[in-house]
């Protein structure tokens, strides 16, 4: 028997694949739940060209949904071993509408076409390599680490931006694009890899099951959301041509 990140055991290797199985099809389909969510409320909105602006033009607004967002995931993150399953699923959802809020001013920028297509694309490269995530042998544990590295580095370059705009600018913004498909590529697989070897024994009761999932589905939901981001960063074609 063997302990994983959330205190459970699995049983025999029969098992063990059957309750991964089980366990990464609620994993997609909360994911799912949430990409869906942000997705109506950012269409709904943006389609609504006056109510799109208003929530762009009110800065106070507009940070206040955004560290709420933040506050939502981070919260979620750091409690997800203390709250309910029930709690964690409100959380989840807040963050997914929150994020459909923020992400309606897309449809201020780019064409409506644009957007449609590279959340297409975005689909299709997300599945690929999630499933290479899930069905390779391979340790992708040494790729993690260096995304996650390159991931810091981008935090950080971002942040400093906000003190010096130059440093985002000309080929600088293109490279790190380049950069965060990169990084974000290399998680979707290692963080599938990683959610499925961590997988909950539903014989230690719904509720981890159902945490473990909300967990993993919010990990993937941000992998999902920033390849989308950087993929229409390049293919996106902008209103203002």
């Amino acid at each position: 028997m063997q302990n994983n990140i959330f205190g459970t055991t699995v049983r025999d290797p029969q098992a063990m694949v059957t309750e991964r199985a089980r366990f990464m099809s609620r994993v997609y389909a909360w994911m799912a739940m949430g990409l869906l969510t942000t997705g109506l409320i950012a269409f709904f909105i943006g389609t609504n060209e006056n109510l799109a602006i208003s929530i762009a033009r009110s800065r106070g607004l507009f940070w206040v949904l955004v560290l709420a967002q933040f506050g939502s995931v981070i919260f979620l993150t750091a409690a997800i071993n203390k709250i309910s399953s029930f709690t964690a699923t409100m959380l989840y959802g807040l963050y997914a509408a929150l994020t459909g809020v923020t992400f309606s001013t897309l449809f201020l920028i780019y064409t409506h076409e644009s957007i449609f297509q590279v959340f297409g694309l975005t689909s299709f490269a997300f599945a690929g390599l999630s499933a290479f995530g899930y069905f390779t042998k391979k340790d992708l544990g040494p790729v993690g680490s260096f995304c996650i590295m390159g991931l810091w580095g981008i935090i950080g370059l971002s942040l400093l931006s906000l003190f010096f705009p130059s440093l985002m600018g000309g080929q600088m913004s293109v490279v790190v694009s380049i950069i965060g498909l990169i990084v974000f590529s290399g998680l979707t697989a290692y963080d599938t890899q990683k959610i499925k070897d961590a997988y909950v024994d539903s014989s230690n009761g719904s509720q981890a099951v159902e945490k473990a999932a909300i967990f993993g589905a919010l990990v993937l939901y941000l992998d999902f959301v920033n390849l989308f981001l950087y993929l229409l960063r390049f293919m996106g074609d902008s209103r203002r041509k």
